[in-house]
């Protein structure tokens, strides 16, 4: 049904027939970056889970698997922002979660991973959730995709409209069945573009609430409904598999699964502290897997460090476009992927909340300096009461030996956060000007320069 609406849409097809054109050599990979929507760091059996995870198992074993990967957000928007344009959110005007009804969206200034590949000669094309704004000139067609397909936001929003390259075909499209939908899409758009190269944004609507798995997979679970969900995923991300070797592509194409928060009611954290909402590990963690024959080794688990924010450098670098010229704030990870290097520098990472700096790891330290009264998300409460509350003493976790950041270090390593701090103050400079003043707001109260009791202290 969807594909048949698909081809009645004749300003799409002029646009495929157009990048026919601008097709690159075959060495360039195909990609497909399969995002899930609050799945937690512990969720998949290969990250511990008791879940029946069988494919994205294999996935693993059959490329890399990392421990120490990280959105660049808690919560659903800023999160997708930033992995499209490799930056954090606040650079791309989207600190927040969009609603329905607002008719702001992803800054225009700005080129997606879609124009970035686009311009590369890929066929590229979105499937599933947006959430990047409402309106034409925010939605995929305009941002670099080829095709869509999916819904504008996620689906505890109302009304919740199903569109197919900005023509809504079914006005409010039921929660159950989504995952087949964009996985049927998905596959077909991987068969008609095996002359390739393609890139493919799978933004999966699941195990967001609320949760409604596809009737074949309501069975008893571990993790009851919410299991049903992860493993309906897990049976997507079998048929993208599936539908790349089928079309024998499976060598030259980069298949990379992540999740754009850590979990929210239900799901597992891995043992971390925090869920989605909240700048603890629990709520940036998330899982990372990528597997290319042709440029990842098979049975890799690496415990470095990397971001969503690098996946546009990292996959410009392999489509051999040019970068843009926005500020990044990811770096390349293919070295790290290919077994080259055991590690890719990056600057210190910055933990945020809208326009609050609440967290940066540098290393394996991760200091706290502020934290909000009350997550997101309490409907009960009104966002008015939410508060950016400086803490008393910025707290020092080793996140690599303490990833539950319950043994605080900051007394024993008075110079680690002193060093942090001036990290943060460095980068100051060329952030947005509500960070740098939400910053101001947070140090008003001035941490000592020369330790307390062996302990930095705010005064005042």
């Amino acid at each position: 049904m969807l594909r048949r609406e698909f081809l009645r849409s004749a300003a799409a097809a002029g646009v495929l027939a157009s990048q026919h054109s601008l097709r690159a050599a075959s060495s360039q990979p195909n990609i497909i970056f399969i995002f899930a929507d609050d799945l937690g760091y512990g969720d998949l059996a290969c990250y511990g889970s008791k879940l029946r995870t069988p494919n994205l198992n294999r996935l693993a074993a059959d490329g890399a698997r990392l421990t120490q990967f990280y959105s660049a957000s808690a919560v659903c928007s800023p999160s997708r922002a930033a992995l499209l344009t490799g930056g954090y959110p606040v650079r791309a005007g989207v600190p927040f979660v969009i609603s329905p009804g607002d008719t702001w969206g992803l800054d225009e200034n700005l080129k997606t991973i879609g124009d970035v590949m686009r311009s590369a000669g890929y066929r590229t094309m979105c499937a599933g959730k947006w959430h990047l704004g409402n309106e034409a000139r925010y939605q995929p067609n305009a941002r670099g995709f080829d095709e869509y397909v999916g819904i504008p936001y996620s689906h505890d929003m109302s009304p919740l409209p199903f569109i197919v390259n900005g023509a809504v075909t079914i006005p409010n499209v039921p929660v159950e069945g989504l995952t087949a939908r964009y996985t049927e899409e998905a596959v077909d758009f991987i068969r008609r573009s095996k002359d390739g190269p393609f890139f493919l944004y799978m933004a999966q609507s699941s195990p967001h609430i609320p949760l409604a798995p596809s009737a074949r997979f309501r069975r008893n679970n571990p993790m009851g409904v919410y299991g049903n969900c992860v493993e309906e995923l897990d049976w997507s991300v079998g048929q993208i598999v599936k539908a790349v070797a089928e079309n024998g592509l499976e060598a030259n194409t980069l298949i990379v699964f992540s999740s754009d928060n850590g979990p929210w009611y239900q799901g597992s954290v891995g043992g971390l502290r925090g869920r989605k909402g909240q700048t603890m590990e629990g709520g940036f963690r998330v899982p990372f897997i990528a597997k290319c024959p042709n440029l990842i080794p098979k049975g890799q688990v690496l415990d470095s460090m990397a971001t969503t924010m690098d996946m546009l450098p990292t996959f410009a670098r392999l489509a051999g476009a040019p970068l843009p010229t926005q500020q990044l704030d990811g770096v390349d990870i293919m070295p790290l992927l290919s077994g080259q290097t055991a590690a890719v520098p990056h600057a210190p990472f910055l933990y945020m909340d809208g326009y609050h700096i609440q967290c940066a790891r540098m290393g394996n330290w991760k200091l706290h300096v502020s934290r909000y009264n009350l997550p997101p998300y309490l409907r009960s409460i009104p966002l008015s009461a939410r508060q950016n509350l400086p803490l008393p003493r910025p707290e020092l976790y080793d996140v690599v030996e303490d990833p539950t950041e319950s043994a605080e270090s900051g007394r024993d390593q008075p110079e680690v956060v002193e060093q942090i701090l001036g990290e943060i103050q460095r980068v100051m400079a060329n952030m947005p000007e509500p960070v740098q003043t939400a910053w101001q707001e947070t140090m008003k109260i001035p941490v000592e320069s020369t330790p307390v009791g062996g302990y930095p202290v705010r005064i005042g």
